[in-house]
């Protein structure tokens, strides 16, 4: 019998070879356009309230405010292929992530933009704008990987609270898109009433659509739901007369942004330390977004993912500066639509880029997606970031919240920034400086949690003073090595399945001179043990496939899955793996064990467990216990973790970037 070979034909796991990450997968060309088309749809609106925003600020005039939007699309297109497609080894997360100018930098821009035309705004300020734009993007990809070791400060606690803040804060943006015609009438001097209540109507059926394909359909049609949604709501409203494509004749064929098109960029100080803090704000963002989508994708998101994304940002910000644009950061909406139709394809968000990119070059195209009512796009934003805040939620599932301080750190930065979202005008109370960070709820929740998460399990602690709690109480060296021998093997016993010898033999070595030579002093038993002694202790563990689609609602399981972002199996991979923990246990009689922590993706998973496979017995039974070292690993760093931060196993993961 053959064990070392993953499904095939000739398997009867599966009657295809096992495909590839489906992050790197590319659909067929039409599905590929058609899902490309429903990302644009879902950015568009977000993507355009910049410019028009801006150039109201600055009193600009109606062309100028044209080739605005043209230069944003264009350059949105370019950043959004640079983020998933990737430029050269070390430019770009590869992940599907749209790139769109940030809400952040609004203010400030028009700030610089009316300071250096004297309050007048027009045209003369927008070369100091950009000028501060290319330093600020400059400056962002230079200290992306310094940025990236922050990691550590990012802990579930913190990255849970910032994905749901970013969900239920953005709502605000579909509930404006949702009520914007009564507005809109009442300014056009019409009665609101009616425009208002057909509004939420077309949102309602908008919700309702996207709802029901999900419910009915599977495959294909339940991916493109959001795009349903919005065509046959659009439709509906144009036979109705609430929309119309006028705008479209009248719009040009061609139009074409080149560089400085304004001017030469112009550089001062104030614009440009503006710029710089609302680029280390939307580094807080982007890195926000980078964890939803590994979240959402399956997988494992490290500080060369971050670093990479930060480059991309940064380099798409320079070229903003170039092509008349903005600052660029990733957008959560389109994370939201990435998990609400499960496709994962970072190739269909680089078809997005491409439709993007046609766009900013031809106006008929974007006036034909301007027409989109708001009512419409603020109906299916809403699920989209609905879908961003359950992501948070889920990670947040993740954390001990009867630790009060985690606890805390969640229901401030969440008050904070629903505060700011309820009440905007906050900000305009606030110094020019310091209105930045209260511009968004986003912006004042990422960096409350960011804040409190420093306070309460970093600063102020003695970097490997304690060791484990003992009921609830922190311990340090000292008194491990003072322990009894039953304390201290209740205590450390569950590092090995509660298996005790371990623990027995380890405490003989008393006393340790560190942490690290108590971790050593466990590693030495087990590598020491008789054949048979470690046999045991690997017939103690869970197979890895009871481990993942196991519902027993083992604690420690979860724990030892939780970092690795398995998301959910699909039918050919659950095969997959049934199918390599059969062959694993028929040629070994014993279960697979993984330490799930150190890898980084199901494939990942996979791969290397069919190698395991096609091992000698000698060498796989050294590698079985090798894997049973590595959970006791990471199960004594979370425990040193629980009782001192400081020394958790973020700071040791993330100390080295590729």
């Amino acid at each position: 019998m053959s064990y070392g070979q993953p499904p095939s034909v000739a398997d009867p796991v599966s009657s295809s070879p096992r495909p590839k990450d489906p992050v790197d997968a590319v659909p067929p060309f039409g599905r590929l356009a058609v899902l490309g088309v429903q990302h644009v749809l879902a950015f568009y609106a977000g993507a355009v309230v910049v410019p028009l925003v801006i150039a109201s600020g600055l009193n600009l005039d109606a062309a100028t405010t044209v080739h605005l939007i043209n230069a944003d699309l264009l350059t949105c297109g370019i950043a959004t292929i640079i983020q998933s497609a990737g430029l050269g080894p070390k430019i770009g997360v590869r992940l599907p992530l749209i790139q769109g100018v940030t809400f952040t930098a609004v203010s400030p821009l028009i700030a610089i933009g009316l300071a250096a035309s004297g309050g007048a705004g027009g045209t003369q300020g927008l070369t100091a704008m950009y000028g501060s734009i290319i330093a600020a993007g400059l400056a962002t990809f230079l200290v992306a990987p310094w940025f990236a070791r922050l990691l550590r400060f990012f802990p579930p606690v913190v990255t849970g609270t910032l994905l749901t803040v970013m969900g239920t804060t953005l709502m605000s943006v579909s509930a404006g898109d949702i009520v914007a015609w009564g507005t809109q009438a009442s300014a056009a001097g019409a009665d609101p009433a009616g425009p208002t209540l057909r509004g939420l109507g077309y949102a309602m059926l908008t919700i309702a659509l996207i709802v029901l394909v999900q419910r009915v359909f599977k495959g294909f049609m339940s991916t493109i739901s959001v795009l349903i949604g919005l065509v046959v709501a659009t439709g509906l409203a144009w036979v109705l007369g609430d929309t119309d494509f006028s705008g479209v004749g009248e719009a040009a064929v061609v139009g074409i942004t080149t560089p400085f098109y304004f001017g030469i960029p112009t550089f001062t100080v104030t614009g440009i330390v503006s710029m710089l803090i609302v680029m280390a704000v939307t580094a807080v963002e982007t890195t926000g977004d980078v964890f939803a989508t590994g979240e959402v994708v399956g997988k494992r998101i490290t500080p060369t993912h971050v670093a990479n994304a930060l480059r991309a940002d940064g380099l798409s910000t320079m070229l903003g500066g170039v092509l008349n644009s903005f600052p660029y950061t990733c957008f959560a909406q389109n994370v939201g639509l990435v998990r609400l139709t499960r496709v994962r394809s970072r190739w269909v968000v680089t078809c997005a880029g491409v439709i993007m990119i046609v766009l900013g070059l031809l106006p008929k195209a974007a006036a034909v997606v301007a027409a989109i009512p708001s009512p419409v796009i603020g109906g299916a934003s809403l699920a989209m970031f609905a879908s961003v805040a359950v992501v948070g939620i889920q990670t947040l599932g993740k954390v001990d919240m009867h630790d009060n301080r985690n606890a805390v750190i969640v229901s401030t930065s969440m008050g904070l920034a629903l505060l700011v979202t309820f009440k905007p005008d906050i900000a305009s109370m606030m110094p020019s400086w310091l209105a930045i960070l209260f511009g968004s709820g986003v912006t004042i929740g990422a960096l409350t949690a960011v804040i409190l998460n420093l306070l309460f399990f970093h600063l102020d602690r003695q970097d490997g003073a304690d060791v484990a709690l003992v009921h609830g109480r922190a311990v340090g060296l000292d008194e491990v090595n003072e322990m009894e021998r039953e304390q201290f093997v209740e205590v450390f016993s569950r590092l090995y399945a509660d298996a005790t010898w371990p623990a027995e033999r380890a405490w003989e070595h008393r006393p340790f001179a560190s942490t690290a030579a108590l971790r050593q002093a466990f590693e030495d038993e087990v590598l020491s043990a008789q054949p048979q002694e470690q046999e045991a202790l690997i017939r103690g563990y869970a197979d890895i496939t009871e481990l993942l689609l196991g519902e027993d609602g083992n604690t420690q399981a979860e724990l030892d899955t939780a970092s690795l972002a398995l998301g959910s199996f699909n039918d050919a991979e659950e095969a997959e793996l049934r199918g390599l923990s059969q062959a694993y246990q028929e040629k070994f009689s014993r279960p697979l064990v993984m330490c799930v922590e150190r890898l980084t993706d199901r494939h990942q998973l996979l791969a290397r467990g069919w190698a395991r496979v096609e091992s000698s017995p000698a060498r796989e039974a050294r590698c079985a216990v090798g894997e049973v070292i590595d959970i006791a690993d990471e199960r004594f760093d979370a425990m040193v973790a629980d009782a001192n931060p400081i020394r958790s196993a973020w700071s040791r993961k993330f100390e080295q970037l590729d």
